[in-house]
């Protein structure tokens, strides 16, 4: 399945390590990052979901639910997650593991990375990560090889891009953080600018003496 951003992402009942849950029901109303990991038992993925077991505070106060996918089973993950925890220094464990052992959803999201073969002479999962919202869109995707890691922190920084962005009419600049000036959208008319950003606006002049690049504090 070709998923493009804005599409409905698709509802399937799996069973996890929090027990059978049907995605669109448990995500509710909260926003969701799914992320596939290649293997349990692997070094890099032990890394990662430490991570963002130590995230979930993070998370949580975004709204914004984790749920990992791999294509080993409950009883795999449920034993690996005792690593995970003993690595990353958590005493929690408090967001769910898919069981996708059939690989069935790996198959239906596109997660499988034809250049990794597992112990069975079949593609792993790749690291994807779909973010999701609230209404159920897909709202980013991004598919990175079994030999990097991911940096949650800047998955966090998309987060909080999207959830403002959806709200102001701004669009963030490279190595935004949160609480940083933003680019105005250049959909905004000038006799608007009072109203939407009583802090001011900033037009940043250019040799072309377009004015499209006006920076502004949300």
């Amino acid at each position: 399945m070709a998923l493009q951003l804005g599409d409905q992402f698709p509802n399937f009942t799996v069973d996890t390590t929090h027990g059978k849950i049907d995605f669109h029901q448990w995500a509710g109303d909260s926003w969701v990052i799914l992320f596939s990991h290649p293997a349990d038992f692997t070094p890099v993925c032990t890394t990662e979901l430490s991570a963002v077991a130590r995230l979930v505070p993070e998370f949580a106060s975004r709204n914004v639910k984790p749920i990992a996918l791999s294509c080993d089973s409950t009883e795999s993950h449920r034993q690996w997650i005792e690593d995970i925890k003993h690595y990353g220094n958590v005493d929690d464990f408090s967001y769910p593991i898919i069981d996708d052992a059939n690989r069935e959803l790996a198959v239906k999201l596109n997660m499988l990375d034809k250049d990794e073969i597992g112990a069975q002479g079949l593609p792993l999962t790749c690291r994807a990560v779909f973010i999701i919202d609230s209404n159920k869109k897909l709202r980013l995707s991004i598919l990175y090889p079994a030999t990097t890691g991911r940096n949650f922190t800047e998955i966090l920084r998309v987060i909080d891009s999207l959830q403002l962005t959806d709200k102001k009419k701004v669009a963030t600049p490279a190595d935004w953080r949160k609480g940083e000036w933003c680019m105005v959208q250049p959909s905004v008319k000038e006799e608007e600018l009072p109203a939407l950003f009583p802090d001011g606006v900033e037009k940043v002049e250019l040799p072309s003496g377009k004015g499209y690049l006006r920076k502004a504090f949300p």
